[in-house]
Order: structure tokens, then C-alpha cells, then sequence
């Protein structure tokens, strides 16, 4: 089909070269107008290479610039690494919104916490259904994952078909939902795709993820010989991890509580959309001392060593309802995202200092992946059989194995990172015009960019402190009295070199012309010079400074 027809193109904002932050589009292009398709919007954490940062998102500037254009954002499941950052971002897209019943049941509580929950247009599309947002014709495929219905997405257009996986796996007894409906995957295969989006998570590990019927028979298995009290700690998402728990407690005769407000979120929300029926109401944090210790057990928080969730709170001793110690269990559930390996091995190490025994996926199968090993994405695309794939969903070495491995399987790979537009159709797919990205963070109740002037101090305070520096001048200039100098993080309180700091400063003041000294802008810039060479010749570091001037 010759280009008068269209053109289509694929676009990564977040996501790709990286695992998190998800933020994908797709372009129709025709006639000298566009149309635009996004798809999943999601967070990442900062991590201990940025720790400055509790969480941050794609920079949505691009797309939000050209928002009359948009025709949709679809989420493909509720992970927070695909969902988790549309409540903040949407001001910024004001599009519709479409995604399966449980992903609408998570949507809606994160849009009530910000309070749009009657301005966003939230289309709730059945499991396996379709919406036609011309000229993208778009039908979920049911894929198997570690939360209830995640789906692919078949994007028909005039010039061939994209599946965009989202998160999926193989797992022949997913638990909660069906398995991955491969006979929609061979009907389109046979039908003729296109282009693979595909994760790329697994792409380096051999072999089968494994199947979560596997995990709930060997935590029933290690909960039935336990004393004490046990905790287990795993992703809130993962509502079939959530009832193999709830199952093996009822086995050992423990009932169950929730502890974190994550996992009360997703517990209600699950229930909400039919799922956890056959499990009695979670006990809450209030009930928890009226169980003995031999008959509890406890679903927590912070598997990721997140330092405000209930284990790091629990660890530290500091958890106002609940404590651990000698005699207790804590299982570990849950995979170590990299770059948490510090922070959930110093919640490792406070809870073995209190006498808590620990399981993890290192001595226990506690845990399976809700990602594709290398035989599920071969499998894939014996399926799919497409003529072209784009790895996302990963960090180059994930990208770089998972476009390998496609083109043993016979497509051809393209490996992109975000920003790249890549042209699918017409031709041979090529990357032909790249796009502005950036990163956004989550700071309080607003979003600052992680490269703009409030990260950029907080980093400089993070490593070479902050002092604040108080002084008093008459109308002409003249100082009055000794400067105050404050430096947290950097001089203790009474510290002797505090007073040198503030005696080399203040004679650096009086060195000043008495014309610079009646102009307070001028004053002002002079002196936090002055300071900041002050303390580069008494400390060595060069820290964040300010200046406080009184005139009286």
C-alpha cells in the first residue's frame, strides 16, 4: 500500500531503555493531518540512583501539546508501572479513557484521591472486547499476568495490525483469570500482524516463568509448620498471590489480616469486580492484637524496602498497631526490582536483628515472575508469526536479547529507546524523527521536572547541605551586629566552626564597596558569593546557600 494511504508510527515516551513509567503512542498520519493512540501511563521510583525521588513519570509535553489530536489513552492492565500516573497526568491529556473492569475499579480510586474522579471519562471495555477510535480498531486479547485482567492490544489500522503485549506470560493455572487466550493469538497470526510491541522483562532468563498454582502449593506447604506470628509481604497487585495466602492461612488455621493501605485498595477493589468471593472479609490492623500469635498471619507492605510502607515501619519497630520479633516469620513473596537491593536489604537486616526468621525466593518458591522467560516469548512468536518487532518494556541488555531471540524466531527486530518515532508502515520499519522526553516528579501534591531547578537544589542540599545566612545592615550598609549562619547537615549545633564561618563572612562584607552595600539586590547576590567562598575555604564543599537581609 503506497504512502498516499497513511502512514503509521510508534512512539515511546517511557518505558523503553528503562522498566517503568510506561507511556506509549501510536500515529496516523494521512493527508497532512495526524491522529493519535496512547497507551498505559504509568510511575517509576527513584531508586538509590536518584534518591531525591519517591516517584516520577514520563514528561507527557509532546503529546499533551498536541491533545486535539488525541483520540484515547488505553491502559492494558493496573500496574502501577502502566496506570499509576495517569491521576496526575491527565490534566495535561484531558482525553478518554478506556480499560477492563478491574483496571477501571483501581482508576477510579487514584482519580477520587485527586479529586477528578467526575471529570475523567472512564470507558469500561470488556475482557477480550473492542472500541473502534478510528482509524485504530482496537480489540484486548486476554493475557495471563500477575494481576486480574491484563490484556494485549490488536491494533487494526488500514496499513496492517500491531499487538501491543503489555505485560503478559504462559501460565497454564494463572489462578485468578483465564490462562493467555493463545487461539486469538494464532488467529491473528494467520491473519497476518504486522509489528510485535512486546515486554521485554525476561528476555535474558532461559526457561518458563513458572505458574502462580505452583507457588500457592508451596506457600501452604511452608505456612502449615510455622510458629509465631508470619507475615508475608508481596506486590498488592497480585490478587491471586493475595488468595494462595489467604488460602494456605486457613489451611494452618491463621486468619488473616491486611496491613498497608495499598493492599486495602486493591483488596476492595478486587472484591468490587468479583474476585476474592470465596475468602471472608480481611481482618484490619485494629484487630490484630485479639488473635493469638500462633493463629495469624499478616499480608504487609513493602516488599520493595519502600522506607514509609508497614514492613520498613514494622522493622524499625515504628508501626503504631503492629510488631515483630523473636520466634516470627516474614516471607518474601515478591521479586527484588533492581535498584531496590540497598533499600530491602536494610529491611532485611533490622528484621533479622529483632529475631525474625525471613523466606525469600533465593531459598523457597515463594515467588514467579508475572513476565515472559525465553520459551513463553518463543512461543509468542510461533504464534504471532509478525513480520517486524519492537522490544520495549526493559533496559538495553533486556532489548538487546529480547531482538536476538526475535530474529532467531524470523522477525525482523528494531531496538528503539524512548523518544525514537519509529515508521512501521509504509515500507520497512525505520526510525525517521525523534520526539522531546523528560521525567517528571511527584513532589507532594505536585509534578516538577526531575532536571528543573527544585531537583536539581534538592540534589545539591541531598550531598552538600544547605546554609542560611542572616544579617542585619543600616541604610547605609553599615553591619549591624554578627551574622547568623545555619548550616544542617553540614556543622553541628554549637559547632566552634559555625562562629568562624560567620566571622569570615561578615569580614568579607565589610571589604565590600558601601555603594554595593545601600543596594539590598546587589548586597544579596554579594554575599551569598561570599559565603559560598567562604565555605569552600573552610569546608571544602560547595553547598546550596542563601542569604536573609534585614535593612533597618
Amino acid at each position: 500500500m503506497d504512502s498516499e494511504r497513511g502512514e503509521l508510527a510508534f512512539l515511546p515516551l517511557g518505558g523503553t531503555g528503562e522498566i517503568g513509567m510506561n507511556l506509549n503512542l501510536y500515529r496516523w498520519r494521512e493527508a497532512g493531518t495526524e491522529k493519535w493512540l496512547a497507551v498505559d501511563c504509568g510511575i517509576g521510583f527513584g531508586g538509590s540512583e536518584l534518591p531525591e525521588v519517591e516517584v516520577m513519570m514520563a514528561d507527557p509535553g509532546f503529546i499533551a501539546d498536541r491533545r486535539d489530536k488525541l483520540l484515547g489513552l488505553v491502559i492494558t492492565h493496573s500496574h502501577e508501572d502502566h496506570i499509576g500516573a495517569v491521576a496526575w497526568l491527565w490534566p495535561r491529556l484531558k482525553c478518554p479513557v478506556y480499560c477492563t473492569p478491574f483496571a477501571a475499579a483501581v482508576l477510579r480510586r487514584k482519580l477520587g484521591e485527586v479529586g477528578l474522579t467526575k471529570d475523567v471519562r472512564v470507558h469500561v471495555i470488556p475482557t477480550g472486547g473492542s472500541v473502534d477510535l478510528a482509524p485504530f480498531k482496537l480489540r484486548f486479547i486476554r493475557m495471563a499476568h500477575s494481576i486480574p485482567e491484563a490484556q494485549a492490544l490488536a491494533i487494526d489500522t488500514p496499513l496492517g495490525t500491531v499487538l501491543h503485549t503489555g505485560d503478559w506470560k504462559l501460565d497454564p493455572s494463572p489462578l485468578i483469570g483465564p490462562p493467555t487466550d493463545e487461539a486469538a493469538l494464532a488467529a491473528l497470526g494467520e491473519k497476518g500482524v504486522l509489528a510485535l510491541v512486546c515486554d521485554s522483562t525476561n528476555a535474558m532468563v532461559e526457561g518458563h516463568s513458572g505458574s502462580e498454582l505452583e507457588v500457592r502449593n508451596s506457600l501452604s506447604a511452608l505456612i502449615r509448620d510455622l510458629t509465631g506470628r508470619v507475615a508475608v509481604t508481596c506486590f498488592a497487585s497480585n490478587v491471586a498471590r493475595m488468595e494462595s495466602v489467604a488460602l494456605a492461612a486457613h489451611d494452618a488455621g491463621r486468619s488473616v489480616a491486611i496491613v498497608g493501605r495499598s493492599l486495602r485498595n486493591m483488596d476492595a477493589a478486587a472484591r468490587e469486580c468479583g474476585y476474592l468471593k470465596s475468602l471472608p472479609p480481611f481482618l484490619t490492623e485494629d484487630d490484630i492484637d485479639d488473635v493469638p500469635d500462633d493463629n495469624l498471619l499478616m499480608l504487609v507492605t513493602g516488599s520493595q524496602g519502600e522506607p514509609r510502607s508497614a514492613l520498613s515501619r514494622i522493622a524499625l519497630d515504628t508501626h503504631p498497631r503492629v510488631s515483630l520479633g523473636e520466634g516470627d516469620t516474614v516471607i518474601y513473596s515478591s521479586r527484588m526490582i533492581p535498584g531496590n537491593e540497598r533499600a530491602i536489604g536494610t529491611v532485611q537486616d533490622n528484621l533479622v536483628r529483632r529475631g525474625v526468621q525471613l523466606m525469600t525466593d533465593d531459598d523457597h518458591l515463594v515467588h514467579v515472575s508475572g513476565h515472559p522467560a525465553r520459551d513463553e516469548l518463543r512461543r509468542m512468536y510461533r504464534l504471532v508469526k509478525p513480520r517486524y518487532a519492537v522490544p520495549v518494556h526493559g533496559e538495553w541488555r533486556h532489548l538487546s536479547a529480547h531482538a536476538e531471540l526475535a530474529r532467531e524466531a524470523g522477525a525482523t527486530p528494531f531496538t528503539l529507546e524512548d523518544g525514537d518515532i519509529i515508521t512501521l508502515a509504509p515500507g520497512r520499519p525505520a526510525i525517521t524523527d525523534s520526539a522531546p522526553i523528560g521525567r517528571l516528579v511527584l513532589d507532594g501534591t505536585r509534578l516538577v521536572p526531575l532536571k528543573g531547578e527544585v531537583m536539581s537544589a534538592r540534589r545539591r542540599m541531598l550531598f552538600n547541605g544547605i546554609v542560611v545566612a542572616s544579617l542585619a545592615v543600616d541604610q547605609a550598609g553599615r553591619l549591624l551586629g554578627q551574622p547568623r549562619v545555619s548550616a544542617p547537615g553540614l556543622l553541628d549545633p554549637g559547632d566552634p566552626d559555625t562562629d568562624r564561618v560567620a566571622a569570615e563572612f561578615a569580614d568579607t562584607l565589610l571589604d565590600l564597596p558601601a555603594s554595593l552595600r545601600r543596594d539590598d539586590a546587589a548586597l544579596e547576590d554579594a554575599a551569598r558569593a561570599a559565603l559560598r567562598r567562604t565555605l569552600g575555604r573552610r569546608l571544602g564543599k560547595r553547598p546550596l546557600v542563601d542569604v536573609h537581609l534585614i535593612r533597618v
